[in-house]
């Protein structure tokens, strides 16, 4: 494997920014950043063997320093949203920043995607790391955390999460990459076909904060138990999907432990892309407007031309005793993998 660093600019204060660029003997890299802990790039083989970018980023950093959709970021310290930026944990009451709408989302306006990693070279994986010091966007706890980036010679991008505090804390972190397996650029991704080994999803209200229903996907859009197109259902009418007028909703993936939870393959280009992860939630994210900044090679990456597959836990966990728990108790390493597998169908 070889990695290599560029400079990539500055941030509004002057600290450097970095980029990583993982290269495999067949030329497949997978490129990040230490800004947010970013994927900027992913370049796989399509069916022709052509080397194409599946991978949505931003034209320069001066257009990642305006980035409002969290394009490529690991978002935390706790992904999704927070109803009312809300909380009480271990008798204490937490009021969190508002930025989305009346609610938290992924950590806050600042949050890990605007901040500027620590970064080391292990053989063949990139490690970020950084304190998020007590109280840092609201949250309690001195939290170390640390996002190892891996690229195998088989196309495998492995993403492990650790973390431990010295006080309870919420943890639950995503990756939050932007995908178009036509190469980014392309127009649309309502053609692609997308698997989701996942029965029910979690409810939300007009805010997108889960109600605590768990309706089953049996005959509902949010289907995905077999290969579909993502476009096929999506303007059906439909009480959950007119909320966000697309997908924009957290599947509850079947099973436990490191498992497959959903392919996406596109057959233009012949690419197939396998997530597995050992998360319970996977928030199926479907762009719906043109995003704000500019892409790469100035391109403006029009409405429906990516999808999000984001493997988290549930969204407003903490003020839903049922939902899996995202606090991390003081002392406790945590721990977690989401892989990503590119092949060609």
């Amino acid at each position: 494997m070889n990695i290599t660093k560029s400079e990539f600019g500055y941030t509004a204060q002057k600290e450097p920014v970095s980029l990583y660029r993982m290269e495999n003997s067949s030329g497949a890299s997978v490129t990040v950043s230490d800004y947010g802990c970013r994927l900027i790039s992913i370049f796989v083989p399509n069916k022709e063997g052509e080397l194409i970018d599946v991978c949505l980023g931003l034209k320069d950093m001066e257009q990642y320093l305006m980035d409002d959709a969290s394009m490529g970021v690991v978002a935390g310290r706790c992904a999704n949203r927070i109803a009312k930026g809300q909380f009480i944990l271990n008798g204490s009451s937490y009021q969190l920043a508002v930025n989305n709408g009346p609610n938290h989302l992924h950590g806050g306006p600042t949050g890990f995607g605007q901040r500027v990693w620590n970064t080391r070279i292990d053989d063949d994986k990139v490690i970020f790391s950084r304190l998020s010091p007590d109280g840092e966007e609201g949250y309690p706890g001195n939290l170390n955390v640390s996002v190892t980036y891996g690229w195998s010679e088989d196309n495998e991008l492995s993403i492990i999460y650790e973390a431990s505090s010295d006080a309870d804390t919420l943890f639950s972190v995503t990756s939050h990459g932007y995908f178009n397996l036509n190469g980014q650029g392309s127009d649309t991704v309502l053609d692609h076909e997308l698997r989701i080994d996942a029965d029910c999803i979690t409810e939300v209200d007009a805010t997108q904060i889960p109600t605590g229903n768990i309706p089953s996907v049996e005959g509902t859009p949010f289907d995905f138990r077999k290969f579909k197109t993502i476009g096929r259902d999506i303007n059906v009418p439909n009480a959950q999907l007119a909320i966000s007028d697309t997908y924009d909703h957290n599947l509850i993936l079947n099973g436990t432990g490191f498992r497959e939870a959903a392919v996406l393959q596109a057959k233009q280009s012949g690419i197939r892309m396998t997530c597995f992860t050992d998360q319970p939630g996977l928030q199926l994210y479907v762009p719906c407007y043109v995003l704000h900044q500019k892409g790469k090679n100035d391109i403006d990456y029009p409405a429906f031309s990516s999808v999000c597959l984001e493997t988290q836990h549930f969204p407003d966990s903490i003020n839903h005793s049922d939902f899996p728990s995202v606090v991390l108790k003081a002392g406790e390493a945590y721990r977690s993998k989401t892989l990503y597998h590119f092949s060609v169908m």
